[in-house]
């Protein structure tokens, strides 16, 4: 079940497609990976306002949680420049301007460029090691904030469960539909 109506998702998959066709997203299937970040998108607590996709490279998924939940404003970060440029197309394409902002900026950066900022929810698709993912997401979430991560197929969140996860202030919830939830302390 969809969140997004049919313009919106043609659209969308359409701007996904600019990404994968210059080598920003790689070769699967658009639709199915609008699918699985609008799961990610439905996961989100209606308590939350914001969200933060970290290394958000071709637009996955955060383009998708912008257009899925209206209600949230968002920062998709990237720190290599060109994929901030396409970011910044995308966005205004897909008449997101003003609530979404694309940054150019390695995530450790973040707490720095914005500082005494926190977001209600991290995002992530791909973006590195669970070690890593958290010891960086932890200190971008607000308490009680959540981290979403796309998982490999098959996954059942079990990397995530390790000293150096919990370490970082963060402890897995759940895996839902190949997305793993965890949350903040």
């Amino acid at each position: 079940m969809s969140s997004l109506d049919p313009v919106q998702r043609n659209s969308l998959i359409d701007a996904l497609g600019e990404a994968q066709r210059i080598g920003m997203l790689g070769p699967g299937d658009l639709g199915r990976a609008v699918d699985q970040a609008e799961t990610l998108a439905r996961l989100i607590p209606d308590t939350a306002t914001s969200f933060v996709d970290l290394g958000a490279g071709g637009g996955l998924p955060g383009l998708v949680v912008a257009l899925a939940r209206p209600e949230l404003s968002g920062h998709l970060v990237d720190r290599r420049g060109k994929r901030v440029d396409l970011l910044v197309r995308l966005v205004g394409r897909l008449g997101l301007t003003g609530r979404i902002q694309a940054v150019e900026s390695d995530v450790i950066d973040l707490p720095r460029r914005f500082p005494g900022v926190t977001w209600s929810v991290a995002t992530s698709r791909g973006f590195g090691p669970p070690a890593y993912t958290a010891q960086h997401a932890a200190p971008l979430l607000a308490p009680g904030g959540l981290l979403l991560v796309t998982e490999p197929p098959g996954s059942a969140g079990e990397r995530w469960d390790s000293p150096d996860v919990r370490s970082s202030g963060l402890s897995l919830v759940t895996v839902v539909s190949g997305i793993a939830v965890l949350a903040r302390s």
